[in-house]
């Protein structure tokens, strides 16, 4: 090893891998189920490698015990995690949007394989997550994950223990946000589903006999899609900016 390296170099680039690796695991675009591992781990690597020269200075040197190696790494893993499940949580946003679009419009029996979930979802919500991966890339919010990446190491100093609980608060406040902005985003269906449910039973009522269900299904349908598409390109602008916000947190 000392022919390439010093210990305290591999040392310090492993804790810059470990951070990195846990971030790069989880976080939207490159952390997707359908990246294979192998290509997330050798993002990391590559990152780890770009990263040490700016970072060397401030790491600390190799611990003299194999349990405080063992406990230094293991910090790094979880700082990784909880920026990057952080991160990942607000892509849920578009997902509840999904759902509810789904719900209003009698299109929530359509179940698709969902690329960020690795799970059948409803179709607009994987529509959505898809939208929302390539918002990201293409408005360079992933810009901002590597200078997070980097502003961790401000955030979350190496000799500093992990903030538990402010990390705990600010992941339940994320989780929060993330399912009021989908139904804020969802809003326009919500409010149409409203109204063309009561005007739907209104009818029913006066007139008994006239097929309601058979007439109203496919107008719901037609309808609830028509304001979703029109709505589309303010559902990712305010997804966008409000997703830069929580990025900002970081950076």
């Amino acid at each position: 090893m000392e022919s390439y390296a010093a210990a305290g170099q591999v040392w310090a680039a492993g804790l810059i891998f470990a951070r990195v690796g846990a971030l790069l695991m989880v976080i939207p675009g490159v952390g997707e189920q359908s990246v294979p591992p192998r290509i997330r781990l050798s993002f990391s690597l590559l990152f780890a490698l770009m990263l040490y020269p700016v970072l060397a200075p401030s790491m600390p040197a190799l611990p003299g015990s194999v349990g405080s190696l063992a406990a230094q790494v293991i910090k790094e893993i979880a700082i990784g995690l909880v920026i990057g499940t952080i991160l990942r949580i607000f892509m849920a946003a578009l997902a509840t949007a999904g759902e509810v679009v789904s719900l209003q419009t009698t299109l929530s029996f359509a179940q698709t394989a969902s690329p960020n979930q690795a799970q059948p979802t409803a179709s607009l919500s994987t529509f959505l997550g898809l939208l929302g991966l390539v918002l990201i890339m293409t408005s360079d919010l992933h810009h901002m994950f590597i200078s997070a990446m980097v502003r961790s190491y401000a955030l979350f100093p190496l000799v500093k223990p992990l903030p538990i609980a402010d990390s705990a608060q600010l992941a339940i406040r994320t989780v929060g946000d993330s399912f009021a902005l989908g139904i804020q985003l969802a809003a326009p269906v919500l409010v149409f589903s409203l109204v063309f449910n009561v005007a739907t039973g209104l009818v029913g009522r006066v007139m008994p006999q006239f097929p309601v269900f058979f007439v109203a299904s496919p107008i719901i349908v037609l309808l609830g899609l028509s304001i979703f598409a029109l709505s589309l390109g303010a559902i990712g602008l305010v997804w966008v900016d409000r997703y830069r916000q929580l990025a900002d947190v970081f950076v």
